[in-house]
């Protein structure tokens, strides 16, 4: 699909329309049109008010670890300029805004009570958002770990799984009369395997086995976390887990290819889902890695009652396919798997399993853009879970350029938008329930590993001044939202 762009005046940025040929599509009434953050990627005010080390601060301030040597420690400065980011999100017509509390802010030891300055910073934040007709959706854990809790040994060790629980109860009973819908975990293969086992994010450890167990106390911390927010929430509130699941494609019909696809799917997306939605960890999962960590210890009775808690929303994030082949039919082993660069991989079981690119078209991360992986994920999830979905991060990072005029227009980001749109459009069409869709990211941040250097914002933000300019993709989205679909 293109898009075209109306003339504007010098110094605005155009208000791009589709072209003729995008079909005219609504999305259901009460569909949320949002945009998502994380705490440690925007909030800054790392020492303020409380706050203590999470493992992002001490892997960012670990020489080598992120690209330029950045860290969060500014960020953009939301936590003093969030009047000014919500006007603007209303000013874009956003109805919902997902963003991530920061655990060693609300809870700075991992224990005890919570602190009222840093509970203080998410009412305030709530409020502006309730003032503006702006829906606030929670997310407990976007990987910001208090450091304290790393030290006595993370998400590896069990009773990391029972603080989270702690946290989320205090969290609830805080903000439960103003947040309705609340997310535990946010891609919690990505704590898991890419912290503990490639070690390119936080806390930055290489064990496979420290992975899977990993893997084990998220899914437990999830099921606990359900309970304590039940406990607390009002009657009518929601919960959710935003689950990062791969959409798998075997290179070809191989069966050495479709063995890899099925290894793949197993560690990337099973081992999540099997205990949270039927009840148990699938046999093939622990077959492949059975090697690596005994089960039957680290899964303890009643652990599966508790992870399989009901949940009222699946959110997923998706940004492209994973194309997978064995080992035998790839040249040099490739692992295009969009997780970063490490000598260790993140897939304990499958490590000798090729990953490849599912086209040439390519963002600024090197992910390969094709939005049927969406389209076909939330058909699947929705047809074996039946869940009702959100969308709650979907986006791309692009090689934007500030024009002499102060704008910037990204038409790659509005084709991209666009696109995966038009993907939740077919699967809603397909039979789907999809409620909502929340783009990543509202404006540039902190983007991990890769520092500074990669913009995913619809927002433009000078690192320098700080100051914030909506791009084209901005204006764009903006449209889309008041005209209630692609129409």
């Amino acid at each position: 699909m293109t898009v075209t762009e109306t003339p504007a005046a010098a110094g605005s940025v155009p208000a791009p329309t589709p072209s003729p040929e995008v079909a005219r599509r609504a999305f259901p009434p009460g569909f949320a049109y949002g945009a998502a953050t994380a705490a440690y990627q925007i909030e800054g005010a790392s020492a303020e008010d409380g706050r203590t080390p999470s493992i992002w601060d001490t892997f960012s301030h670990t020489p080598g670890k992120v690209v330029g040597g950045d860290t969060g420690d500014i960020a953009v400065d939301h936590y003093h300029r969030f009047r000014e980011d919500v006007r603007m999100m209303a000013d874009l017509g956003l109805t919902s805004y997902r963003f991530s509390l920061a655990w060693p802010r609300i809870q700075p030891t991992g224990r005890g009570p919570a602190v009222e300055r840093g509970l203080d910073f998410y009412r305030a934040l709530c409020d502006e958002l309730l003032a503006h007709g702006i829906t606030p959706v929670a997310t407990l854990y976007h990987w910001d770990l208090p450091q304290e809790l790393e030290s006595a040994g993370g998400w590896p060790s069990r009773e990391t799984a029972f603080r989270f629980a702690e946290y989320a109860g205090l969290a609830a009973e805080a903000l439960g009369d103003r947040v309705s819908t609340w997310t535990t975990l946010n891609e919690p293969w990505c704590s898991a395997f890419l912290g503990y086992g490639s070690g390119v994010h936080a806390p930055g450890r290489t064990n496979p086995a420290d992975a899977l167990k990993a893997a084990h106390h998220l899914n437990l911390g999830h099921g606990l976390a359900v309970g304590a927010l039940r406990s607390a929430l009002p009657a009518g509130s929601r919960i959710a887990v935003s689950l990062n699941l791969h959409a798998v494609r075997p290179l070809s019909r191989h069966p050495d290819d479709l063995e890899a696809a099925r290894r793949i799917e197993a560690v990337g997306n099973r081992i999540f889902t099997g205990p949270m939605f039927e009840g148990e960890y699938p046999a093939d999962l622990i077959a492949d890695t059975s090697h690596l960590v005994d089960w039957s210890e680290l899964v303890h009775d009643g652990d599966l009652a508790e992870i399989g808690r009901p949940i009222d929303l699946l959110g997923l994030n998706y940004y492209n396919p994973t194309v997978v082949s064995s080992a035998d039919n790839a040249k040099d082993l490739p692992r295009h798997d969009g997780h970063g660069d490490s000598s260790h991989s993140p897939w304990p079981g499958a490590e000798d399993v090729a990953f490849h690119l599912a086209n040439e078209d390519v963002t600024a991360m090197g992910w390969p853009i094709d939005p049927t992986g969406l389209s076909d994920s939330l058909t699947s999830l929705y047809r074996k879970h039946g869940l009702p979905l959100l969308v709650t991060e979907n986006g791309a990072a692009f090689e934007d350029v500030v024009s002499a005029d102060g704008s910037v227009h990204d038409p790659e980001r509005i084709r991209y938008i666009e696109g995966h749109l038009g993907a939740i459009a077919d699967a809603i069409e397909a039979g789907a329930d999809v409620r909502g869709y929340y783009l990543w990211s509202l404006m540039d941040n902190f983007e991990w590993a890769y520092g500074y250097e990669k913009r995913f914002g619809m927002v433009h933000v000078d690192y320098d001044t700080l100051v914030r300019t909506p791009k084209s993709s901005a204006h764009w989205y903006s449209q889309v939202i008041r005209r209630g679909g692609l129409a």
